[in-house]
């Protein structure tokens, strides 16, 4: 058995090896590195996949909420709706912008967005509202979008943890995930489940003027050359990384059928485990699983996480704290807002090994372990 890791890269490469190596060749031979040809190939090939009018790629997942939030306009003071219990970047970037960070719950099967919660949260100032697609699974976005239209309120998807998964609206309506809201936003870091070899991003719209604001503002605000419109930043996704993503783009619905296979093999696992509440597929997402998280009822997390190490089982706790709750945050005073969901998750989640790869002799062992450490 190979050695366990969170997420197996290796092995998911040497599986499209022939693949990568010659799109990789051929950026090699043709030294267009940046701006070249396969960028322009991956947006467009992106753009159909996601079935959205534009795409803009750019250097990671924080610039591409970063750029989005640019391109709205927002003024210093302006306010920005996000859950607490989502990667730093997510607030990081209002925060960089001198925007205010304004936390709503999250629901405690889905760890998404509590709909109510984002409702009280609404004030005449909020200017955005970033729903997290946390884990691999949509937020309900229905009720979201419904709300945010009826405040006059711009939504921006962080689709940087479901890339692939899907939404299903009350009417029947199946969308990709990131092509909901005004603009959508993902990351292409390498374990993502669309992932480079390095660094990437891309920014997503149906907006025409939306979509030239952004490559402008990715592009140090400027169309044609040295002529500068706006203020914009340096944010490109270098061709070698569209060519890599141009390959594991066509791998994606499978990576995602291997994710949920191995999620299904969880399941069955620790079903009805008094001390196991294994993660909730909502009825209205396609989940794809970029984390596979535990929630733990009156069980010890840290002697759990020791012992699995000690059985050469990696996990990981995302996230052990908060962003309400982050030094650098401590400014904005919002260290005491009231999210009794998010409180009580920090201290119960536990991610297990989740990826392409896991064999059931793998996730056989991982579940044993588990279960061996919680009688």
């Amino acid at each position: 058995m190979h050695n366990l890791q969170m997420v197996d890269l290796k092995r998911q490469y040497l599986k499209i090896k022939p693949e990568v190596d010659a799109a990789i060749q051929n950026v090699l031979e043709s030294s267009a590195f940046i701006n070249g040809p396969e960028v322009n190939r991956f947006a467009t090939e992106l753009a159909t996949y996601l079935g959205v009018k534009h795409v803009v790629p750019c250097a990671n997942g924080t610039d591409a909420l970063q750029i989005a939030l640019m391109a709205l306009g927002l003024q210093p003071g302006d306010e920005v709706i996000t859950p607490s219990f989502t990667y730093i970047a997510t607030v990081e970037v209002v925060a960089l912008l001198r925007l205010t960070p304004v936390f709503a719950d999250v629901d405690a099967d889905t760890f998404t967005f509590n709909i109510d919660s984002v409702r009280n949260a609404i004030t005449p100032r909020t200017k955005a509202i970033i729903p997290v697609h946390l884990y691999g699974q949509s937020a309900n976005m229905a009720p979201l979008l419904a709300l945010a239209a009826d405040h006059g309120i711009p939504v921006i998807e962080d689709n940087a943890q479901a890339i692939g998964g899907t939404y299903t609206f009350p009417d029947g309506k199946t969308v990709k995930t990131g092509s909901m809201g005004m603009i959508g936003c993902t990351s292409f870091f390498p374990s993502k489940n669309l992932g480079g070899y390095g660094d990437g991003g891309a920014i997503f719209t149906n907006d025409d003027q939306l979509a030239e604001t952004m490559k402008m503002i990715a592009n140090h605000g400027q169309k044609v050359r040295y002529y500068h419109e706006m203020v914009g930043c340096n944010s490109r996704l270098d061709s070698l990384q569209a060519a890599v993503l141009n390959i594991k783009l066509r791998h994606l619905d499978d990576y995602c059928a291997a994710r949920r296979a191995a999620a299904d093999f969880y399941d069955r696992a620790f079903a009805g485990h008094p001390n196991i509440v294994t993660p909730y597929r909502a009825p209205y997402a396609y989940h794809v699983y970029h984390q596979y998280t535990l929630q733990l009822k009156n069980a010890d997390r840290d002697a759990l996480q020791q012992g699995l190490a000690k059985l050469g089982i990696p996990s990981m706790i995302y996230y052990p704290v908060p962003c309400h709750k982050q030094n650098m945050l401590k400014a904005f005073g919002c260290a005491d807002a009231v999210l009794p969901v998010t409180d009580a998750l920090q201290d119960c989640v536990i991610s297990l090994p989740m990826h392409t790869e896991l064999t059931d002799e793998e996730l056989g062992f991982i579940t044993n372990g588990v279960l061996s450490l919680l009688q």
